[in-house]
């Protein structure tokens, strides 16, 4: 199995966790770096919130060492305010800073930023051009299929990206009118993988092994990026790198190691949140874990109306783990 190397950082393998808000927090980057994941991406970070001091945001940047490495995630669309502030933040232990360019959301989208950003190259290269001045950190960029039909411009975004000195660049194969509905496009990402000669990392509708060797193998891409698969699942990380490096379909994980993984999520978020705010994190990380097993559907309804982690605990392995206990 090949490593892969942006920038000066060599990461281990090649498969990452993707960006998610409200998702790639510390405890479950933690969770999928424990399940070998090769890299790390944090939650996005607003740079006009880190301008303005802003505390909730300070927290969301906080990298814990066994992690690294990690991708921190700026989104913006202000040149300046984006290179400078990337600049103030260069000494946190992040060692490649990504710059968001396919957030879908419409409160995102409607400032300009996020996916907005790929309908206006001009201001891409200005962004990219003088953030990558102002770090000595590799800076990267994710970017989408394009803004809508009338715009595919991935591959303009991508030449753009290399031409300012980017030192990767990862493709969702999606538009951003497709949100996360439909079946990504992986010819575009390999549209780009021709087109430029950094690092491409695809990403979209990676859920498996096979999924995952067949990105690969049909884009061409040096790397591959997994958002959605790993809710609920960051078993997928190890499973894909044994089968890379085997070329045979590990087994799922046993009960008794799911039961622990999700015993240490529940720790980790209690760790880092407090009680409060773990708990009510943790029901959206508990349905996805328990999707399609027994009792699962009166296992969320119930986690739902509980406000304790040690009572959270106790239901979840009563429910879903206490034939292995």
């Amino acid at each position: 199995m090949k490593t892969l190397q942006i920038g000066n950082v060599r990461l281990d393998n090649p498969v990452i966790l993707a960006p998610m808000a409200g998702v790639t927090d510390l405890p479950f980057r933690l969770l999928c770096k424990e399940h070998g994941a090769g890299l790390l991406c944090m939650e996005m970070v607003s740079a006009k919130a880190i301008y303005f001091n802003n505390k909730n945001t300070e927290k969301l940047m906080e990298i814990h060492p066994e992690e690294t490495p990690v991708s921190l995630q700026l989104f913006g669309s202000d040149p300046d305010i984006i290179s400078e502030m990337a600049a103030r933040i260069e000494e946190k232990p992040f060692s490649i800073l990504d710059i968001n360019m396919g957030c879908p959301v419409p409160k995102v989208v409607n400032n300009g930023e996020g996916s907005a950003l790929m309908k206006n190259p001009a201001l891409v290269r200005e962004i990219l051009t003088k953030t990558v001045k102002a770090i000595n950190k590799p800076v990267t960029v994710k970017i989408r299929k394009g803004f809508d039909d009338s715009c595919i411009n991935a591959v303009e975004i991508a030449k753009i990206a290399e031409d300012c000195g980017v030192a990767a660049v990862a493709v969702h194969g999606r538009t951003r009118e497709q949100y996360y509905s439909g079946k990504a496009d992986w010819d575009i990402i390999a549209q780009v993988k021709e087109a430029v000669q950094i690092p491409v990392i695809g990403n979209g509708d990676i859920t498996d092994c096979t999924s995952a060797a067949k990105m690969l193998r049909d884009t061409g891409c040096d790397g591959i990026m997994i958002g959605r698969g790993a809710q609920g699942n960051p078993f997928l990380f190890e499973q894909i790198v044994s089968y890379l490096e085997t070329g045979e379909i590990p087994e799922g994980p046993s009960r008794e190691h799911m039961r622990d993984t999700v015993l240490r999520h529940m720790d980790l978020q209690l760790k880092y949140k407090g009680e409060y705010t773990a708990v009510r994190e943790m029901r959206k990380h508990i349905a996805w874990y328990s999707s399609g097993l027994p009792h699962s559907a009166r296992l969320r309804q119930k986690i739902n109306e509980i406000e304790q982690m040690d009572e959270m605990r106790e239901y979840v392995i009563s429910v879903l783990f206490s034939h292995t206990i």
